[in-house]
C-alpha cells in the first residue's frame, strides 16, 4: 500500500493568499476624498477641535477682507472689561452719512434711536451694517472725538491680530470697507473665527437666520427692526453655526464658515471668490471635505 503525502500548496495571486485551501483577502485602503476644486482665490478649513489644517489655497496669501472684519469688530467689543450688552447706544446722524457716503451695506439704524449693544451686534453680523460697526467703534474707541474714538478702536482691532498670533492681518476700518490696508488671509482668518466662536454671545449671534428686535424711539416710543443674516449656509447647510459673510470691489465675494456635525467642528474660510452663488458653493465643497478627513 503507498503511502499518500498531503501537499500543502501556498500561493499568491493578484493579492489574495491562498494556503491550504483557505481564501483570505487583501486589506482594503480606506478611499481620501478627493480635494475639491474652488473658485475663490484664496480658501483654507481646519478642524477646530485640534488646530490641524485640512485644506489650504493660498492660505497665507494676504487679501481684502471685505465684511469678514466684522468679526474682528465683534470680538472687540465682546472682550471690554466690565461689557453690559444690555447698554443702550443712541444712533448718530454721522452713522448714516457714512452708510450714504459709503454706499454700504446697512443695519438701517434710524438717528436718535437707542439701541442696545447686543442689538448693535446683530444688525453688525446679520445684514452686515456698516452704521452698526461705526456706532460700535464710536461707542468703544478712546478719546474726545469721535474721529479719535474711531483710529483708537482700530488700534484695538490690530492689537488683538497681534495677540492673536495673526501676522497677515491689517485692518484700516471698522468694517472693512478699507483704505488700502486692510487686508488678511483665510488662515489668519480662521483663526480669528475659531477664536471669536468661543464666546457664547458671538456663537448664539452668527448662526441665527433672522431676528426681530424692539428698539426706543427719540420720542420714547418703540419701533422693530428685522435683520435677516447675509450667511446662506445658515439653513441650508446642515450643521452650520456661522460666520460672516464679505464683498466688495477688491475683496469680490468672501465667506467665514463653521458647522459641527457629530461633535466636530469645522472651521474656514473663502476669499475673492466670484460671485455669491460660489462663495457658498466653494464653502459647502470645503466643508464636506473637513468632515471627510
Amino acid at each position: 500500500m503507498k503511502n499518500t503525502r498531503r501537499i500543502s500548496v501556498s500561493c499568491v495571486v493578484a493579492g489574495a493568499v491562498l494556503t491550504g485551501g483557505a481564501f483570505v483577502a487583501p486589506a482594503q485602503a480606506a478611499t481620501a476624498p478627493a480635494v475639491p476644486t474652488i473658485v475663490a482665490k484664496g480658501g483654507f478649513v481646519m478642524n477646530d477641535g485640534t488646530g490641524k489644517a485640512l485644506y489650504t489655497k493660498a492660505a497665507d496669501t494676504r487679501l481684502s477682507t471685505g465684511s469678514t472684519a466684522k468679526i474682528m469688530t465683534a470680538q472687540v467689543v465682546l472682550a471690554q472689561k466690565n461689557l453690559n450688552l444690555d447698554a443702550k447706544v443712541t444712533v448718530q446722524k454721522a452713522y448714516s452719512d457714512y452708510i450714504v457716503s459709503k454706499n454700504a451695506s446697512s443695519a438701517r439704524l434710524i438717528v436718535g434711536d437707542k439701541v442696545t449693544v447686543r442689538q448693535l451686534l446683530y444688525g453688525l453680523m446679520l445684514p452686515s451694517g456698516c452704521d452698526a460697526a461705526y456706532a460700535l467703534a464710536d461707542t468703544y474707541g478712546s478719546g474726545s472725538t469721535r474721529s479719535a474714538r474711531v483710529k483708537s478702536f482700530i488700534g484695538k482691532m490690530n492689537d488683538t491680530a497681534k495677540r492673536l498670533g495673526l501676522k497677515n492681518t491689517h485692518f484700516d476700518s471698522f468694517d472693512g470697507i478699507g483704505n488700502g490696508a486692510n487686508y488678511s488671509t483665510p488662515r489668519d482668518l480662521t483663526k480669528l473665527a475659531s477664536s471669536a466662536m468661543k464666546n457664547s454671545t458671538f456663537r448664539s449671534i452668527v448662526k441665527t437666520k433672522s431676528t426681530t428686535q424692539k428698539v426706543t424711539m427719540k420720542n420714547g416710543g418703540y419701533r422693530n427692526m428685522s435683520w435677516t443674516n447675509t450667511n446662506k449656509l445658515l439653513g441650508s447647510y446642515a450643521g452650520a453655526t456661522g460666520v460672516k459673510t464679505g464683498s466688495g470691489p477688491q475683496a469680490k465675494y468672501c465667506l467665514v464658515f463653521a458647522a459641527t456635525r457629530n461633535g466636530k467642528t469645522v472651521i474656514g474660510t473663502v476669499l475673492a471668490s466670484s460671485s455669491e452663488a460660489n462663495r457658498t458653493a466653494d464653502a459647502t465643497k470645503l466643508l464636506d471635505y473637513g468632515f471627510k478627513k
